[in-house]
């Protein structure tokens, strides 16, 4: 009998994709650094393993909130997860909403600045998309079956899922059949994301490298301010929300952010949290969240529960005040609040969505 050699640990580290997507992030900011025009030509590296996991993406969620719901013998526990979840997705982003307010106010990172030295640059793309109209019911319903799925719509995708979902579970023993067929096929899909993601440290090297080819450090340091008071509001939240909601419910926020620490890496890099969507969903399966829950909730969440756009879109709103000597009352904060909690629903899928939602 052969006795298995245990590996070095070095080869463990060295072959882990948590150490490699980090070596990928902090060479693609030296190819920025040292060859800046050379480095911004990498962008569709980033790009192309970003349309590689959104190309993934709609099949993995349709199939796990149909599936999901297909295997719930309660059709009303499906409402009151949906209902305690955009509960909780409002409320928890309205504290984003606040805090972000709060603290840009505090600190004034706008204040002092001289705008007439900024270069201005086009956002006709994006007045263009803030300007066109949109209503909730183009957000969630599709035109058609199929057209969702060539569109990405999250909302529409996960709306298409609880019909067939509900279908599955009234067909009864009827769609046994239907629903092996789906649980086979949604294997299928896991393990093609698990191909993916090997290129992960690939794409996250292309989106760095071409950020800091192409616009360099000076310009990251001229808003400086505002970019520590945005990242210090989101390591509060974070740590004290989040934290505090973790440990309500008996949960380690500490346990989590490692168990997830891949995924972390992987939107640092190519800054696109959708590119992480099906692998934690996978994982919170199997911590052994019910994948009714998970299907349900977390593609959701995507759209309802941008805690960190909302934290940015408020700062720089603020900011961007403060920097033209724009005085706004409480009154009036207290509006953009509102209105940020509406506009920057079923923003996560849209590149460029963030600018837009602040145009």
């Amino acid at each position: 009998m052969t006795v298995p050699t245990q590996k070095p640990l070095y080869y463990k580290i060295v072959t882990h994709l948590t150490f490699q997507v980090l070596v990928a992030i902090v060479l693609g900011v030296m190819v920025g650094k040292i060859w800046p025009t050379w480095a911004a030509s990498l962008k569709p590296l980033g790009d192309w393993f970003i349309q590689m996991v959104k190309m993934i993406v709609p099949p993995i969620v349709f199939l796990t909130v149909a599936l999901g719901i297909g295997s719930m013998r309660d059709l009303r526990s499906v409402g009151r997860v949906g209902i305690k979840s955009l509960g909780y997705f409002y409320l928890v982003t309205t504290l984003a909403l606040a805090i972000g307010m709060l603290v840009v106010n505090w600190v004034q990172p706008g204040m002092g600045l001289d705008t007439s030295q900024l270069v201005s640059g086009d956002i006709s793309t994006n007045l263009t998309q803030a300007a066109a109209p949109h209503s909730m019911y183009d957000a969630i319903f599709p035109k058609s079956f199929f057209g969702a799925f060539a569109d990405g719509e999250m909302l529409q995708i996960v709306f298409l899922a609880i019909l067939f979902g509900i279908g599955l579970t009234l067909a009864g023993e009827r769609a046994e059949p239907v629903t092996d067929f789906l649980e086979r096929l949604s294997k299928v899909f896991f393990k093609i994301i698990g191909i993916i993601m090997q290129f992960a440290p690939l794409g996250a090297f292309g989106a760095m490298a071409f950020v800091v080819g192409k616009y360099g450090t000076d310009a990251v340091w001229k808003l400086g301010n505002l970019m520590l008071c945005v990242y210090t509001t989101m390591f509060l939240f974070v740590v004290l929300v989040l934290g505090g909601i973790m440990r309500w419910v008996g949960i380690s926020l500490w346990e989590v952010l490692k168990y997830i620490k891949e995924e972390i890496l992987t939107v640092i890099g190519t800054s696109s949290s959708e590119s992480v969507l099906p692998q934690i969903m996978e994982k919170l399966q199997k911590l052994g969240c019910a994948r009714n829950i998970v299907g349900l909730v977390v593609p959701t969440g995507y759209s309802f529960n941008l805690d960190g756009t909302s934290i940015y879109l408020s700062m720089a709103t603020i900011f961007l005040a403060q920097a033209t000597g724009t005085a706004l009352t409480l009154g009036e904060q207290i509006s953009i609040i509102g209105l940020l909690m509406l506009t920057s629903k079923g923003a996560a899928g849209v590149s460029g969505s963030g600018f837009t939602v602040l145009v």
